[in-house]
């Protein structure tokens, strides 16, 4: 969920090109940036915004209280599994060689907490490895690097301010094993297609001694799964809503927020969790910075987020489509999360 995701049926795919944007003068601003999304994205006739723009300050605080949230169980799992089976992932991304050194690549690093529990077990059994955390935080990545400086003082680290498919063709270009870690539930965030793309784009630099773990959010009883995302706090509710804060902070908009209401709705079928704003009534929202105006009807939908869940079967054939097999599964004991690795295919 929600680590700047890709969103339907408008939201863009995650932020993987904003630093070859930052060393390309004529690219945009993040301010115009987000000028042009929205106005594409409300322009649309199911208007749409990308989530990846909930995450100002207070929208990365209010997803701190999301996953502390007793419904919202996908965090607190993948930490429990990455807990009972380190030596086993730990075992599967290294060389078959003890001594031999490996790249441990992170896309979307974040805080690391999960990833921490891997790191530690992987120095204390002795693994000659570089851990290379991946971001377009350049902020976020030097927090990252300051705890485990603290932290795992012995651990080699190369962090690498960039988007993930840049890295991934600066790491190929270097000899040795690479382990790629795309922990939480990211790739739920996208459309199938985008799916599909972004991990065939992931497997091209990889060769078949590379490796690849992906964490899979699972199918599971559907009120639950929906409870994750619309908690009885209200807390999911401030975190969508405070994506039109933000507007009206920067895009100098007038949305009233008192007029508008966070729903959630899951298909079993699909397993997509989608996430909007709605609007209780008429009203017509301007935009100072754009010198524009937006109309909506009353009840009209603002598509903000999904979050697919997936099943053992779905996650094999995602795989086998994008060009890598499922080499390891692995499971809580409730199995509502899957964190698996995937080797490409030869």
């Amino acid at each position: 969920m929600r680590s700047a995701p890709a969103s339907a049926p408008a939201p863009a795919l995650p932020p993987t090109d904003t630093s070859t944007a930052a060393q390309d003068s004529s690219a945009p601003t993040p301010a115009s940036a987000l000028q042009q999304h929205v106005r594409a994205g409300l322009s649309r006739p199911f208007k749409a915004l990308s989530s990846m723009y909930f995450y100002d300050d207070e929208g990365s605080r209010l997803f701190q209280q999301i996953m502390a949230l007793p419904e919202y169980y996908p965090t607190r799992t993948e930490f429990t599994l990455l807990t009972q089976h380190q030596a086993a992932i730990g075992a599967a991304l290294r060389p078959q060689e003890p001594t031999e050194p490996f790249f441990l690549l992170e896309l979307g690093a974040g805080d690391g907490l999960k990833t921490k529990i891997l790191l530690r077990h992987l120095l204390e059994t002795g693994a000659q490895f570089t851990y290379v955390p991946v971001d377009i935080s350049e902020a976020a990545l030097a927090g990252l690097a300051a705890s485990l400086r603290a932290e795992l003082p012995t651990l080699h680290v190369e962090p690498v301010v960039a988007d993930y498919a840049d890295a991934l063709r600066l790491m190929a270009s270097r000899p040795g094993r690479k382990a790629v870690l795309f922990l939480g539930s990211n790739i739920g965030n996208f459309l199938p297609e985008d799916r599909h793309r972004f991990l065939q784009n992931l497997a091209l630099p990889l060769t078949p001694d590379d490796r690849l773990l992906v964490g899979f959010d699972l199918q599971k009883n559907p009120r639950l799964i929906r409870a994750a995302y619309d908690d009885s706090q209200g807390v999911t509710a401030r975190f969508n809503l405070n994506l039109l804060r933000r507007l009206n902070r920067e895009l100098g908009a007038d949305f009233d927020l008192a007029q508008w209401q966070h729903y959630t709705d899951y298909d079993p079928l699909s397993g997509a969790v989608r996430s909007f704003l709605v609007s209780s009534r008429a009203q017509t929202v301007q935009f100072a910075t754009l010198n524009w105006a937006v109309d909506f009807a009353a009840w009209e939908m603002i598509h903000t987020e999904n979050s697919y869940k997936f099943t053992r079967s779905g996650i094999a054939a995602t795989a086998e489509a994008a060009g890598f097999t499922v080499q390891e599964f692995f499971t809580d004991a409730q199995d509502y999360f899957a964190d698996v690795i995937l080797q490409p295919t030869p």
